[in-house]
């Protein structure tokens, strides 16, 4: 973290020890920067203030890692790198690009099919699953319960202990999940809607673990959902490329059965055996590429996660064409005070509040994020706002 007053007019004089007394969310290298910082800081300071009162709220996850996850991490006792090697997970497969160790140039292309798994045991992931195979995929052993509102009920349902460390990564499709029921996207209903588009726009790190997208089978159970992924991350030889994700992602042994379902991705056209579950890449940013994608898919919902939208001006003509469309758009952030930011910015483009006011996502990755801006702990996730059209679900 860096000194809030860095830039100033004098030099940093160390590392920012010394807190804001009143918000604890910023921090200085010496008194003389905090005090040429406040003319800045008075403005946001009783918000951010009011943020920090709310920190235990986010440390409220039903796992037994929760603290060493959470407090140990944010105080640095803990990292990212030495919870992952303490489970035997550190730079495998999908866990790679959890930690600092993974390096933002590796190719989409590393994730390869040998990798799309769990890395884990069958009785600490989502693999386990009746022996009733159903369109080429295996269904959950339980029935779906009629709404997932935290991660203990999502536990609950796919028999996962709660030392698990999936959640890391199924944040992803739980976000798609919740985004979905907030917005009421979708009917309750599957008979009355069985097919779902959804516009997730800036996927970046999640471009490598693709293969937890398998889980949207379980969660959209006899849907099919259709995923456009677009932005400027998606690499140029990508554009354009359809997936079908036919299967769960599969633990590490050989003779359970996920391993005798059918590949979880498959590159190739979709033809006589369609998956229930479909992405396609689109490069480049929302507004350029929307007229080319209503064309084969005029979305039911739009999520983007962790949008920072304040920070990328490129944001402003797309919340101008969402508002415009009147489609749902669910946005999430790493705090709270980026989604201030975020519904400041929307507003300025609009010209009305947010639909969807901020919110925490209960389907946020459970780990906070090592060096944030603020002392504000992050999550990846964390909170949910929106714009559009949204109904009222009971």
């Amino acid at each position: 973290m860096e000194c809030a007053g860095k830039g100033r007019g004098t030099r940093c004089v160390g590392p920012p020890t010394r807190r804001c007394g009143s918000c604890g969310a910023v921090a200085y290298c010496s008194i003389s920067h905090q005090i040429s910082h406040w003319s800045d800081h008075k403005e946001e300071c009783e918000r951010l203030e009011q943020q920090m009162n709310r920190t235990d709220d986010l440390y409220d996850f039903p796992f037994t890692f929760t603290q060493e996850a959470t407090l140990e991490v944010f105080e640095k006792r803990e990292s990212r790198c030495s919870f992952l090697s303490k489970r035997g997970i550190h730079r495998l497969g999908m866990w790679m690009c959890e930690c600092h160790c993974w390096v933002s140039s590796v190719s989409f292309d590393c994730l390869r099919s040998e990798d799309e798994g769990w890395n884990l045991s069958s009785h600490l992931c989502p693999c386990r699953v009746a022996v009733q195979f159903i369109m080429y995929y295996a269904a959950p052993a339980a029935p779906m319960p009629k709404h997932l509102s935290s991660w203990m009920d999502y536990y609950e349902w796919r028999c996962i202990p709660l030392h698990s460390p999936v959640a890391f990564l199924l944040h992803w499709p739980l976000t798609i999940y919740h985004a979905a029921q907030v917005s009421s996207a979708r009917s309750l209903n599957v008979e009355s809607c069985n097919e779902l588009c959804i516009h997730y726009l800036g996927p970046e790190k999640e471009l490598l673990q693709l293969a937890a997208f398998g889980e949207l089978h379980a969660l959209f159970p006899g849907m099919k959902v259709h995923i456009e992924l677009i932005g400027p991350a998606i690499p140029k030889e990508r554009d354009g490329q359809k997936i079908g994700i036919r299967s769960y992602a599969h633990c590490l042994e050989t003779d359970c059965i996920c391993r005798s379902s059918m590949q979880t991705m498959d590159s190739s056209s979709i033809t006589d055996k369609p998956s229930k579950v479909t992405l396609q890449f689109r490069r480049g940013f929302y507004h350029e590429r929307y007229r080319d994608l209503v064309e084969d898919s005029f979305p039911h919902l739009v999520v983007a996660p962790n949008a920072g939208i304040a920070a990328y001006p490129s944001w402003l003509p797309t919340v101008e064409l969402i508002n415009k469309k009147g489609v749902p758009a669910v946005f999430s952030d790493y705090c709270e005070e980026a989604c201030h930011l975020a519904a400041c910015c929307i507003t300025s483009v609009t010209g009305r509040p947010l639909t969807l006011p901020v919110q925490i996502n209960p389907f946020r990755q459970p780990v906070v994020v090592e060096e944030s801006t603020l002392l504000l702990p992050c999550y990846s996730n964390c909170f949910l706002f929106g714009i559009g059209c949204f109904k009222h679900i009971a």
